[in-house]
């Protein structure tokens, strides 16, 4: 049997471990100071980009945070492009409050096809991003989408939102940027090959981020 001082033991533990979690759920988080996602670069590795304004409604409906919207061409292609979406959100509550999947439904996207891609980046371990195939008016575009924080990727907003809860205990902060990046299908083109090009880009895409945000 269980002793009254090692139940009072767990019990305190309990209550300790449950006033930690609470809070990290309650208390208001900041952005930590750092450089704007807007310095990120414009043209690398044969890709030019172009920002992309955001209404100021689109802004109220965001809520917390700071947000970049960016198209890049491929240079001496000319048929290719990738629209990039980053949101630094100051914790797991602002995190949770706009995923893409409820951009693109609001937006009139059909969800075609649904899955998940792995991909890998040199010096860093891999990790898994959300696909999304999607249709409108006869258009397709092919959407992957994950959540980095401290040099960590997940697909998962249920992992992310585990992973930054254990991220405000150890680092004292627990913002994440949310990065989606979407590329058209052209004329006949598979969906293999518009994932290969996404997948090209995000290996480079997320190493630029991984260097400027930790």
């Amino acid at each position: 049997m269980i002793s009254a001082n090692a139940r009072f033991a767990l019990v305190a533990l309990a209550l300790a471990g449950t006033a930690l979690f609470m809070q990290t759920r309650t208390r208001q988080d900041l952005l930590p100071p750092g450089p704007a996602l807007s310095s990120l670069p414009v043209q690398f590795a044969g890709w030019q980009g172009t920002d992309l304004p955001f209404a100021p409604q689109t802004l109220a409906v965001l809520g917390p945070g700071e947000f970049l919207q960016r198209q890049y061409w491929e240079q001496g292609d000319g048929s290719s492009h990738i629209d990039v979406y980053l949101a630094h959100r100051p914790n797991q509550h602002a995190l949770a409050s706009h995923v893409p999947t409820d951009c693109l439904l609001g937006s009139g996207w059909s969800v075609a096809n649904s899955g998940t891609s792995t991909f890998s980046i040199p010096g860093e371990p891999g990790f898994t991003a959300n696909r999304y195939l999607v249709t409108k008016d006869g258009e397709r575009q092919l959407v992957l989408f994950w959540f980095w924080a401290h040099g960590r990727g997940v697909a998962s907003l249920n992992r992310a939102d585990f992973y930054l809860t254990l991220d405000s205990l150890r680092f004292n902060r627990a913002d994440s940027v949310l990065v989606r990046i979407n590329t058209p299908l052209r004329p006949g083109e598979s969906t293999e090959a518009a994932q290969q090009r996404l997948l090209s880009f995000a290996g480079q895409w997320n190493h630029l981020l991984g260097n400027f945000w930790r």
